[in-house]
């Protein structure tokens, strides 16, 4: 019988993997008039890093802080040929260019951002404007009634309520002591921003904060894949039911959800679409140098349907005003590899 040489076939099968890859191939503004009554895989790199050295593929998303993960640079698809809201831009596909970068695997929770404000006695642009937006169910009727001029025209059911700030997200009598865990709403970009200079990172430009949601997958609609519940499991947060009454709260949650809820791809970040809206670095509108510019907001929130805001796709995308808050609107901050 012949002898069975274990090294060489050893040395096959490391010598095969060396040589493959690892496998990862209406907008709530603070303007008053809106209140009243392509082929191109020979372009694309893995979504691995690469040991140039050893000339090893390997998985790299678990950086010195454990709360954020590392998204390898290259060039990448984001957009799509089949936008759902034209008018959004989510048109067309394209290659975006990134370097390596880090980004939060969680939302900013109010934890944390209690921290800051603590740190550095920060005020919020809600606070300083003395109001913010909260949807209707947060409403009593009489709240309802009270404050029924100071509804979005094209969104009647979100209203502009005095004395609404990140520390009472759900109203004026909540506040977010059985909250820690659940992200900061209310925040304005330009509180994002100040928050993640602080904390010694930035805003996530929006191709970077796509790449991150896709996962390392390609034309994909959610970080996961295609189908909103695999094997019939919730992977997000967002309205179940007929909106914009009767959340039925399928997925276990009628508001937020903590941000360590879903976790949504292999690059282990969690509610980067559902839960809260986004805000990143980008502006909506190519040059704007205006001091209260639109910025680009992604992900969606707990508060999208299908029927009125399929927006929480990878590449779907949404904009507010620099100074804009609500209580579906949060962030989460990146920085440089």
């Amino acid at each position: 019988m012949p002898q069975i040489n274990f090294g060489v076939i050893y040395f096959c099968f490391l010598l095969s993997w060396v040589y493959s890859d690892c496998g990862c191939n209406k907008d709530l503004n603070r303007k008053y008039e809106e209140f009243g009554t392509i082929s191109t895989s020979s372009n694309e790199v893995p979504v691995c890093k690469r040991d140039k050295q050893n000339n090893l593929h390997y998985r790299d998303y678990y950086p010195e802080d454990p709360t954020m993960s590392f998204i390898p640079g290259g060039s990448y698809l984001i957009g799509t040929d089949e936008p759902h809201f034209q008018s959004d831009g989510e048109a067309p596909e394209r290659l975006a260019k990134v370097s390596d970068f880090y980004i939060d695997k969680y939302e900013v929770s109010n934890a944390k951002f209690y921290d800051f404000v603590k740190k550095t006695n920060y005020t919020t642009e809600a606070e300083i404007y003395g109001d913010s937006f909260l949807f209707k169910t947060l409403l009593t009727s009489e709240m309802q009634k009270e404050y029924e001029d100071f509804r979005v025209v094209s969104a009647p059911w979100w209203f502009k309520v005095k004395g609404i700030s990140w520390r009472n997200p759900h109203g004026l009598h909540s506040s977010i002591k059985d909250f820690w865990d659940h992200p900061v709403v209310h925040v304005s970009w330009n509180d994002a921003v100040a928050y993640c200079l602080w904390a010694g990172k930035r805003l996530p430009t929006e191709a970077e904060w796509e790449v991150a949601c896709r996962g390392g997958k390609k034309r994909k609609l959610f970080p996961w894949g295609n189908k909103l519940k695999p094997r019939g499991k919730h992977w997000l947060n967002i309205w179940q039911g007929d909106f914009p009454d009767g959340n039925t709260a399928e997925d276990g949650y009628g508001i937020t959800s903590p941000v360590n809820k879903f976790r949504q791809n292999d690059y282990d970040i969690y509610n980067i679409v559902g839960n809260v809206w986004e805000w990143t670095h980008d502006v909506w509108k190519r040059n704007d140098e205006s001091t209260n510019a639109e910025h680009v907001k992604k992900g969606g929130s707990y508060l999208c349907h299908k029927s009125y805001c399929y927006r929480y796709r990878c590449a779907a995308r949404s904009q507010n005003t620099a100074d804009s808050s609500s209580g579906n609107l949060g962030f989460r901050c990146a920085k440089d590899a």
